[in-house]
């Protein structure tokens, strides 16, 4: 693959100590990751481990009715699915991948392998086990006490804080799979962030303008997964630029 992306974009591969990436390194398979790809399926055997190096996956919930909804997401700062570190054998939820990118895999049974032996490698996986559940209780939260816009600029935020740059690949319809409302609660929420100049839609592509605006807009729905993430492990951006043209915001409602 001519456009590899080294190991060690992903967070938890770049935290480990030299001796103990050399052990995990070579049982590394590269692999791209196109929007759609399912990394698990739910109730299914855990067959690889995924790190992503970029891109932007889901952890999704399906009743036995068939609704779904986003329980957690990940991307360059963690790794999927996350019942692996336990050893669990299946996943219950359905893992895929939204923003395409880039990863390498292990196979499940060298990973349990690995974790019995190099015992950083063990503790990041079992700290990314934590920050998601954090995140997931995080997202129940915001699910029972925030309003649409609100639960749309963290989401935002959220796939933000695992890119480079400020352009999201992203539909209408995903983002209202994602927060479990009909597509147009989503378009009245993005022309509301948008009025406040937070960010740009446009057909499948969310641009991000002013992050700053779109945090304190946000409020307390985004933050303290994030922190907690950071507490653990380091952070989740990989620089602090400054966002495009901010302009003077005007409420919540429109």
């Amino acid at each position: 693959m001519a456009d590899m992306i080294h190991p060690k974009e992903n967070r938890l591969l770049a935290l480990l100590p030299e001796q103990e990436y050399a052990a995990v390194a070579p049982h590394l398979e590269p692999c791209a990751m196109p929007s759609g790809f399912i990394i698990v399926h739910a109730n299914a055997p855990i067959e690889h481990v995924y790190f992503l190096c970029s891109g932007v996956g889901s952890v999704i919930n399906i009743s036995p009715e068939g609704n779904r909804v986003e329980a957690g997401l990940f991307g360059r700062d963690g790794f999927a699915p996350v019942a692996a570190a336990i050893d669990a054998g299946i996943s219950v939820s359905e893992v895929t991948v939204q923003v395409p990118g880039f990863a390498y895999r292990l196979p499940q049974r060298t990973l349990a392998e690995l974790m019995k032996t190099q015992p950083v490698f063990a503790g990041l996986l079992h700290k990314g086990v934590h920050v998601l559940a954090t995140q997931a209780g995080f997202t129940a939260l915001s699910n029972a006490v925030h309003e649409i816009n609100e639960r749309l600029a963290r989401w935002i935020l959220m796939c933000h804080d695992r890119i480079d740059g400020d352009k999201l690949a992203l539909t209408h319809d995903f983002i209202a799979l994602m927060l479990a409302v009909r597509r147009p609660s989503v378009t009245t929420a993005l022309h509301i962030l948008e009025g406040n100049h937070f960010i740009r839609s446009v057909r499948g592509l969310v641009i991000v303008r002013d992050r700053a605006g779109l945090e304190e807009f946000a409020s307390d729905a985004y933050g303290k997964a994030e922190a907690e993430y950071e507490r653990l492990i380091g952070p989740l951006r990989r620089s602090k630029r400054p966002s495009l043209a901010p302009q003077p915001h005007i409420g919540k409602t429109g």
